[in-house]
């Protein structure tokens, strides 16, 4: 599509795009399009002049040639960020901001003084009305000082003051409106465009299909430790499911045949066949609103002083009114220190840092499911690491089969992928990946399949039961054995590969070799990692002692374990926490979910199991461990933005109060610098931390 440059500066754009008019579909469709570039840093399309501002990393040809590319009709939205873009809210907020300004301008200058002063006194009303109506819940709180100022500078005739003060808290509570609902919106909707696959029952077989093309009425099978994707009707089978994102309730609940589940809540144990009720991708959307609407309640320790600290300031505003009356005789003098409250700029500037903070993480690709996360995340001094998927590659690849048996390794893969499809785990899907690669296509062979977490798989063929797993699930827990003429060739297995042991009948049928590199950026994280704070970095693998050593040496961590079990990185943690440090996890697989749930912050890494990307606190969908250093980063750049915001609110307003009472600042002034202030560093506190 054709552009022009307006603007250039370093790394950053201002481009208008070539055409008379663009609607609010269009700007959606071209914002949505220049996020999903990885080039692409930030964008923000403005449909009124048909401009786009784009701040991106890389070669500026790059940027160029993607440009050139756009076509509103070429490109692919989900149908969630057309719905739910903000563009109606930010119209619909500005409108009202604009009316509201207007009305006052008008009123100021066509509407007789006595006119303006009966429509004051009817509007104070209100005011007064919710003061009355906290007083007497028992709460001395902002809105017994709102009405109280009002009430008092309408007594006194100063209809003009009282206007002023209703005036100001009217954009306040606009602007402060606005911020939320926008900063809801936009996270909600980052959360909302996860595209997932799921399994279509189809007669007796399992399709896996794209989600979006699943309609009403049709059955769907989720596994253990899958998100389920839609509202539906258990038709079949039994299961646990964690309903903690949205109940809040974190025992999983025992679903069966004839029970409704909810999208995204997760299959923990068990297996399921669902009748899809709603697919609608807004109904997704709405509940994440919900979540992180509830999510809120999780907020910083910081956060909640400051909030409690601005409940407590209330009387003291009220005893500071009665004595500067009491020691002056002056009313205005007195109305003045009502005029200026801590409490509305400590209650409104400190969830909106919070509120920015977590959509900025989210441009980053980081979810995070409340503040109290990033706060521990800023304070934490213990990293534990799980290895694969985490430290190693997201995406560990096939290297190749090795038959102890008669059968062709196509044939032996074509077994182990059957079994494989099943589960979410970087492993599994390695084998899967490979057998794809090499065009083995296969019906489903085997009977129900079983997964034992941290171990393997158990399934029968026929007959004939198989197993596909760890040495210890294969050859100590299930007995198996190796034929003799094979013996040789298993004691020089090449050790550079992570191994996957297939068996059937109690004999090894193959060892599938996968590739598990450590991810390039590893040890430049631990030491980035180190460099912010972290003191004590530790990786835990169920690998052997020797390969462990050698990736522990490799990396740089302080400690390592081998041959874990879950249960053995859940005890680290909580004897961590028991010594007074906070920990973070940090793992992608099912096993980890233990370890997630029991560390100040569990963080999910990029495409690993849905069950944990649940359970964690924060989720990076980004396949970069780069993304943990710019959390690290962003939650002690919130925390020094929040004891700022807090320095900031009671030096602006002491010094407001002084003035009044020195007489230099009447009621009506202090109302708007005060005012005007908590509106700045509000707005201050939407910027970007990084």
């Amino acid at each position: 599509m054709k552009f022009y440059i307006k603007h250039e500066a370093k790394k950053y754009l201002r481009v208008h795009m070539d055409q008379a008019s663009m609607t609010g579909r269009e700007a959606d469709i071209l914002q949505y399009y220049l996020q999903s570039q990885p080039q692409v840093i930030q964008a923000k399309v403005y449909e009124r002049t048909a401009d786009a501002t784009i701040a991106y990393a890389g070669d500026r040809a790059d940027l160029i040639r993607i440009l050139r590319k756009f076509r509103y009709e070429q490109t692919s939205v989900p149908e969630v960020f057309l719905e739910n873009s903000g563009r109606d809210l930010n119209r619909e907020y500005k409108k009202k901001l604009v009316q509201k300004v207007l009305c006052r301008i008008g009123s100021c200058l066509f509407l007789p003084d006595s006119i303006r002063s009966v429509f004051i006194g009817i509007k104070s009303l209100k005011y007064i009305y919710k003061g009355v109506r906290t007083l007497m819940k028992g709460r001395l709180e902002v809105e017994v000082l709102d009405a109280t100022a009002i009430g008092v500078s309408v007594w006194r005739g100063n209809f003009k003051t009282a206007g002023s003060i209703m005036f100001l808290l009217g954009i306040g509570e606009l602007l402060e409106q606005w911020t939320h609902k926008k900063s809801v919106g936009d996270l909600a909707r980052s959360m909302s465009l996860q595209v997932e696959n799921v399994w279509l029952k189809k007669e007796e077989q399992e399709v896996l299909v794209s989600a979006s093309e699943i309609e009403v009425g049709d059955e769907i099978v989720i596994h253990m430790g899958n998100v389920i994707p839609f509202d539906g009707e258990v038709s079949f089978g039994e299961a646990m499911i964690n309903q903690a994102s949205f109940t809040g309730e974190p025992q999983p609940v025992k679903k069966e045949a004839g029970d409704y589940v909810y999208a995204g809540t997760v299959l923990e144990e068990g297996e399921l066949t669902i009748r899809v009720k709603e697919t609608g991708s807004s109904t997704r959307y709405e509940k994440i609103v919900s979540m992180i609407e509830e999510s809120e309640k999780l907020k910083s320790g910081l956060e909640s002083k400051a909030e409690h600290l601005a409940d407590k300031l209330v009387p003291y505003t009220f005893l500071g009114t009665g004595l500067t009356w009491l020691l002056t005789r002056n009313v205005t003098k007195a109305i003045t220190v009502l005029m200026v409250d801590f409490s509305c700029a400590l209650k409104l500037a400190m969830p909106i840092a919070v509120l920015s903070a977590i959509r900025e993480a989210s441009l980053n690709h980081i979810t995070v499911k409340g503040g109290k996360y990033l706060e521990a995340a800023a304070e934490a001094l213990t990293v534990v690491f799980d290895k694969t998927g985490t430290l190693t590659k997201a995406r560990p690849s096939l290297n190749r089969v090795i038959s102890f048996c008669e059968e062709e390794p196509d044939e032996l893969l074509r077994i182990a992928a059957c079994l494989e499809e099943h589960f979410p785990h970087s492993m599994a899907k390695a084998v899967v990946k490979g057998a794809m690669d090499r065009g083995l296509e296969h019906e489903e062979m085997h009977s129900k399949v079983e997964y034992i977490v941290a171990h393997g798989i158990s399934s029968y063929i026929g007959d004939k039961k198989v197993v596909i797993g760890s040495y210890h699930f294969v050859f100590e827990d299930e007995g198996c054995t190796i034929d003799p003429a094979y013996q040789e060739r298993f004691d020089n297995l090449p050790i550079e590969y992570s191994h996957l042991y297939l068996a059937m009948e109690h004999k090894l049928l193959a060892v599938i070799c996968i590739e598990d590199p450590l991810r390039e950026e590893a040890a430049a994280v631990i030491h980035s990692l180190r460099r912010t704070g972290i003191d004590k970095i530790v990786m835990m693998t169920g690998d052997s002692e020797r390969t462990a050593a050698a990736i522990a040496r490799q990396i740089g961590v302080d400690e390592y374990y081998s041959e874990v079990l879950p249960e053995d990185k859940a005890h680290f943690i909580k004897e961590e926490r028991k010594a007074g440090r906070k920990v973070i996890m940090i793992g992608d697989g099912i096993n980890d979910s233990p370890a997630l749930s029991a560390a100040d912050v569990g963080i999910a890494i990029s495409d690993g199991a849905e069950i944990a990307r649940e359970i964690a606190d924060i989720t990076i969908s980004s396949d970069d461990l780069y993304e943990l250093v710019t959390l690290r980063r962003l939650s002690t750049g919130l925390m020094k933005r929040i004891r700022k915001n807090y320095k900031a609110i009671v030096g602006i307003n002491t010094a407001l109060i002084l003035l009044g009472v020195g007489g230099m600042l009447q009621p009506a002034a202090a109302a708007l610098f005060h005012n005007t202030s908590t509106l700045a560093i509000a707005l201050k506190s939407t910027q970007n931390l990084l």
